[in-house]
């Protein structure tokens, strides 16, 4: 049976997420930077976490946004094939609840209408979209503001089938040493392995919206997950940069097929707040 979602719902509910996103920590991120704050074991890591800990708390108090750089809006939008939309086309009510989101949440606009020319839109449209299409009649929204200082120490790696497994550890460790102080640590570090050039960078942004405190249900994919937040862990960067054992605070891994001839690896990389908030309408 077809159910009709009105298209301003959709806007009213990205305007709500988007000044949630930005002034509040999700809940799997609150819980793990407390247990990073109490499991620390370098002094000025644990003094970096505990301020991270009162800078959030202020946000909180004073509704003002937990990072500077409230990001750039990437959407996920899955949509149930039974859902039929009414009123303006479904980017248009996305970028509209996008604007005003940031325009009357009073959050930094970060958009330039052009990569070169570089003239800034004012209200941090247009936000990146990606659609699926699944089954049912309901549309499940996932709004991840994604600032940049994470963003830019991201990679892509075209492995080798013959790298195999130690490849993508090695392309991992690689992105997050080069990332170092410049991804804002501890880390949330978000993988993508298999499809295509395109496929894997689109797994590692995705994993970065699954809950910290989950792990993939393939079974050696989440062994991976675990040895590889353990080496990363081993690194000494440390929160802030500043050195300690809180490098980051998870590895979310996502997998899908791929070609005979190739192994495409994905490190998005994010900052300690990792903002992410999903709703489903």
């Amino acid at each position: 049976m077809i159910r009709t979602i009105q298209t301003d719902e959709i806007t009213k509910n990205i305007k709500e997420m988007c000044i949630q996103a930005n002034h509040y920590l999700s809940a799997d991120m609150d819980a793990a930077m407390k247990h990073a704050a109490d499991t620390e074991q370098s002094e000025l890591g644990k003094k970096i976490l505990h301020q991270l800990q009162d800078n959030l708390k202020i946000a909180d108090e004073e509704m003002i946004p937990i990072c500077q750089d409230t990001g750039m809006a990437v959407i996920f939008l899955e949509v149930g094939q039974d859902v039929h939309f009414e009123g303006a086309a479904i980017e248009d009510a996305v970028n509209e609840g996008v604007r005003q989101g940031y325009t009357e949440g009073f959050l930094r606009k970060s958009v330039v209408g052009d990569p070169l020319i570089r003239e800034n839109t004012k209200d941090n449209t247009p936000a990146v979209i990606h659609y699926s299409i699944v089954p049912g009649d309901q549309v499940k929204i996932t709004m991840a503001p994604k600032g940049f200082g994470s963003e830019n120490m991201s990679r892509v790696f075209m492995l080798k089938p013959a790298d195999g497994i130690e490849g993508v550890r090695h392309a991992i460790l690689t992105a997050v040493k080069d990332a170092g102080p410049n991804a804002c640590p501890p880390m949330v570090v978000g993988v993508g392995i298999g499809g295509t050039f395109e496929k894997c960078a689109l797994l590692a942004k995705q994993a970065l919206t699954r809950p910290v405190d989950e792990h993939s249900d393939i079974p050696y994919v989440k062994d991976l997950e675990e040895e590889m937040l353990s080496k990363i862990n081993q690194l000494g960067i440390g929160p802030g940069g500043l050195g300690g054992t809180t490098t980051a605070l998870a590895v979310n891994i996502n997998t899908y097929p791929t070609h005979i001839a190739g192994l495409p690896v994905a490190v998005n990389i994010c900052c300690h707040v990792n903002r992410h908030v999903v709703r489903t309408l």
